[in-house]
């Protein structure tokens, strides 16, 4: 099961998702950057919304387990069981995510170009400088 950092990590996004790794961005509010990723590599299997609030990690169940086999054709290092609530309201969301490996990586991200960064920062992975006029 995933172990987080202390801190406000109620806004989460898919940030970043190249059919290997995936990376899941988290934060008070993700307009501007976001202060911790959870970042899965040799990724198997995905069920889960682009965007979604205050997920409640736990283990996987049997059942779950065996929907990734099924998937996959054997049970990957790491399955991660996640759920949010619907956007509907109401009813529980069930997330899967398996995979090769996961790490939890803090740290401050920006959004935006940004100049001068502070040891430990850096920049989303789809931020590019601005265009020379």
């Amino acid at each position: 099961m995933i172990e987080l950092p202390e801190g406000s990590w109620w806004d989460w996004d898919a940030l970043h998702f190249d059919g290997s790794q995936l990376r899941l961005a988290a934060g008070h509010d993700l307009t501007y950057h976001h202060g911790l990723e959870v970042v899965f590599t040799d990724v198997a299997y995905l069920g889960c919304p682009t965007q979604f609030r205050d997920p409640r990690f736990r283990e996987p169940t049997l059942d779950e387990r065996a929907l990734v086999r099924r998937h996959v054709g054997e049970e990957p290092p790491v399955i991660v069981a996640f759920d949010v609530d619907a956007p509907a309201g109401g009813d529980l969301l069930t997330c899967l995510v398996a995979a090769g490996s996961v790490e939890v990586v803090p740290g401050l991200v920006y959004r935006y170009w940004r100049d001068n960064l502070a040891a430990g920062e850096r920049l989303a992975p789809h931020v590019r400088p601005p265009e020379q006029s």
